[in-house]
């Protein structure tokens, strides 16, 4: 009788273990790996973690200190962030709750490069295709919520120049995606890892996009963006030193 007590006990704890492990961290979604066509290729992107909102103003001074953005309130989207802002903001987050950071910063000559171990569990930001991915939440249409442009539908999924205010607005206050995230359309531009090309990453399993440039992906449109540049495939890049005021980023973990 003892024996089986211990045995089922001994179950309990296991499944409790596991359950931890496997329980989505607050504030992130979790994404299922999927495909997903664009330009005439399938790309295809491995499960992730995804927050489900754009990086507040709250969140980015609690673990940097600081508050780079024009317009200000701590529900807020953080905005006039660098992409090494965002890298260092991840790396700073992993460290506080106890992860590995997934990039490591050097630092040479006034250049700044970046290597990001793949095998770590802390936060970094999303690739272009798991953006993407994420993004269309398994819609095949110009936007996550249909092919529909007019105002009065774009304006319940996002904030852009014709209902914005001319500035941000406070996050997860328009309808979420199918996956439900929110604000993948319009409010800030979202950072991504890639180096931008003019052609679409290359590879159809987890691609990273090209090995070097001079400028860094960024996607989703922003407050002062027209409904064209809401699209879910629109692309756009820009020098990772410089600050661009409609410009923020959201974060990931595997």
């Amino acid at each position: 009788m003892k024996k089986a007590v211990f045995v089922f006990l001994l179950a309990l704890f296991v499944c409790g273990v596991s359950f931890a492990q496997t329980a989505v961290p607050e504030g992130f979604v979790r994404i299922q790996g999927g495909s997903f066509v664009r330009e005439g290729q399938t790309v295809t992107v491995s499960a992730f973690y995804m927050g489900r909102y754009e990086v507040t103003q709250g969140e980015y001074e609690e673990i940097m200190g600081t508050n780079p953005s024009h317009f200000r309130g701590p529900n807020l989207p953080v905005e006039m962030v660098t992409w090494f802002d965002a890298i260092e903001y991840c790396n700073r987050l992993s460290i506080k709750e106890g992860l590995t950071p997934a990039y490591t910063i050097h630092e040479q000559d006034y250049e700044r490069t970046v290597t990001w171990n793949r095998n770590a569990n802390g936060y970094r930001l999303p690739t272009e295709a798991e953006w993407e991915y994420a993004c269309r939440a398994g819609t095949t249409t110009t936007y996550s919520w249909g092919d529909q442009w007019d105002d009065a539908t774009a304006g319940q999924y996002a904030y852009y120049e014709n209902n914005s205010g001319k500035g941000t607005q406070e996050v997860g206050t328009k309808q979420p995606n199918a996956f439900g995230l929110f604000d993948m359309h319009g409010n800030v531009w979202e950072w991504c890892w890639d180096w931008y090309d003019t052609i679409y990453p290359a590879g159809n399993q987890n691609p990273t996009g090209a090995p070097s440039g001079s400028r860094r992906v960024f996607r989703g449109g922003g407050w002062g963006s027209s409904v064209d540049n809401l699209h879910s495939a629109y692309r756009s890049r820009y020098n990772p030193y410089d600050r661009f005021g409609n410009l923020g980023f959201r974060v990931v973990r595997p």
